[in-house]
Order: C-alpha cells, then sequence, then structure tokens
C-alpha cells in the first residue's frame, strides 16, 4: 500500500464530504434515473457525442474548469465536444450515470421507435432549447440478429512479420473476435499491412491501446458496425478414426445453412492414424450428412 493509499484509509469516515454529489437533488437524480432506466427494459444503450461545454463552474471547491475533472473522469473515452455559450453541459452526475449505463456513442442507429421523451432543465439558453430527448426502439435489423461490432484499423510499414503474429495472438488472448492482415499499397511506393480488428465495443478500449502499446504504429482509427450470424451448434459424429465435432450453421427456419468439422480435431485424428487430414475431413462429413437424415426421417 502506498503513502498516499495508506493517508486515504487512514481518514475517519466522519471527516468525508461528499459536498455537491451529496446534495438531495443529486441522489434523486441517480436515483431516479436508475429506476427508470431499469423500468424501460432496455438491453442497450446508444448516444450521440457529447457537447459538454466550456468555461468555468463555481462549486465548493472554488472555481473549476468545464467540463469538470470529475466530469473528464467519469466519461472516460467517450466522444466530447464544446459548442455554444460558455457554460457546464455535462454534469459528474450525467457522466456518472451515462458510465452505470455502459454508453455506446455514434450516430443515430436505424431503429422502430417505439417511444419518446422529453427533458427540459431549468436553464434558459437563448437561441437553442435546453432538453434531453430520449428514444426508445428495436433495432431495425434485429430480427435478424445484428449487433454492434467495433472495426479497429491500423496500416504499419515498418515491423517485421514476426512481431505482426505476435501481436495479432495478443488480441485475440485479449478478447477480439477476430484479427486479420491485409497487403497495402501506401505513398511513396512502400508495401505496408493493414491489420484490422474485430471485436465487441466495450473491448474496443482496451484492444486500441493495445495496438498503440505493442506495434510502431503511431495511430489508428475504428468505428461501430452492426453485424449479424446465424444460430450455431455443434454435434459429434463418429468416423473409422475416432470422434470430429462438427461447427453448424442454421437458418431460421432450423435447416442447415453450414457445416464444417472442426479441422483441430480432424488433424489429431490423421496425425495419430497416418491418415491424410483430408480423408479424415471428408468421413466426417459424410457421418454428419446421414445423421441430419436420420433426424429428418424421425421427425416425419
Amino acid at each position: 500500500m502506498g503513502e498516499a493509499e495508506a493517508a486515504i484509509h487512514s481518514i475517519p469516515i466522519e471527516t468525508v464530504h461528499f459536498h455537491e454529489v451529496g446534495a438531495v437533488d443529486t441522489i434523486v437524480d441517480i436515483v431516479c434515473a436508475a429506476a427508470g432506466c431499469e423500468a424501460l427494459g432496455v438491453d442497450r444503450w446508444q448516444s450521440t457525442p457529447l457537447n459538454v461545454g466550456s468555461g468555468t463552474v463555481k462549486c465548493q471547491h472554488g472555481t473549476l474548469p468545464v467540463p469538470a475533472p470529475a466530469t473528464l473522469s467519469l466519461l472516460g473515452d467517450a466522444p466530447v465536444y464544446a459548442a455554444g455559450p460558455s457554460m457546464e453541459r455535462v454534469t459528474p452526475t450525467g457522466a456518472a450515470v451515462l458510465r452505470m449505463l455502459n454508453v455506446t456513442y455514434g450516430s443515430l442507429p436505424a431503429m422502430r421507435v417505439e417511444a419518446r421523451g422529453y427533458g427540459a432543465g431549468g436553464r434558459d439558453t437563448p437561441g437553442e432549447p435546453n432538453l434531453l430527448r430520449l428514444l426508445v426502439g428495436e433495432a431495425a435489423d434485429q430480427a435478424a440478429g445484428a449487433e454492434p461490432i467495433a472495426v479497429i484499423e491500423t496500416v504499419i510499414d515498418d515491423s517485421t512479420p514476426q512481431l505482426l503474429a505476435y501481436v495479432s495472438e495478443l488480441l485475440l488472448e485479449a478478447g477480439a473476435w477476430d484479427v486479420y492482415r491485409s497487403a497495402v499499397q501506401m505513398k511513396k511506393g512502400r508495401t505496408g499491412v493493414q491489420l484490422t480488428v474485430l471485436s465487441s465495443p466495450d473491448r474496443s478500449p482496451a484492444l486500441r491501446e493495445l495496438l498503440l502499446r505493442e506495434t510502431t504504429s503511431i495511430g489508428l482509427r475504428w468505428r461501430l458496425e452492426n453485424k449479424m450470424a446465424l444460430d450455431r451448434e455443434f454435434a459429434e459424429v463418429e468416423t473409422a478414426w475416432g470422434k470430429v465435432r462438427i461447427k453448424i450453421a442454421r437458418w431460421p427456419s432450423g435447416t442447415v445453412a453450414n457445416a464444417s468439422p472442426e479441422y483441430e480435431h480432424c488433424r489429431a485424428l490423421a496425425r495419430q492414424h497416418g491418415v491424410p487430414l483430408k480423408q479424415v475431413m471428408q468421413e466426417a462429413m459424410r457421418s454428419f450428412a446421414e445423421l441430419e437424415r436420420l433426424k429428418e426421417g424421425k421427425g416425419r
């Protein structure tokens, strides 16, 4: 435990003050926001980038710059900007609520709006409404199994293949869904490698930091897109050399869209029994096709 941390732990709880955060209106804001969000029952929150305001604000600690230090700390890597007259537009309380909801940021997504609400602030803002708008709806492509996906890209022309292979392994271990590299032609005739990382939006900040830390890149770009995937399941089939797991993708109707034997299973059996890998994979697919025919026969 460091000296600063030890000092904090030695402070009597009776001497700790929450100042504005402990005010009744702040507590009401937090409790009501939590209750309202729970009542709405939505499974994903999204916001446009935040106009945090500018200038200064007076509080019990004196005059602070806008956004206040606590606000910036709570917002983390949320995209922010300042526009309009100088004033505080995002408070620490609001930032805490956004952080609690694990909000993702971007433009208004394609959706079917089912409900809408407006909250008016008590401060007059000449020339513009002081309103917060909330839209609740269903993503337009939700029925197709769509979900958000973060796409991170960087182009590198001064790294070795060994380094990029190592970084790809680290990214997958850190939670990336997929990592792939593409050869690209850069300015001045240089050949480079575009490294693309796919992940869930919540893993994106950590993966971006890993990329900048482990590669020679000094910049990257990232965006949020939508992805969809068919329902997947696994089944085991018998072959002359042992069991093989089959990965199966099905249409919503239940019919098979695609099926493939797990490579590692087939590879292990091929090495163990000294038979061609392609032969093990072909046998596994024949067994799977027979299994599906038996299922269809029982279903009739």
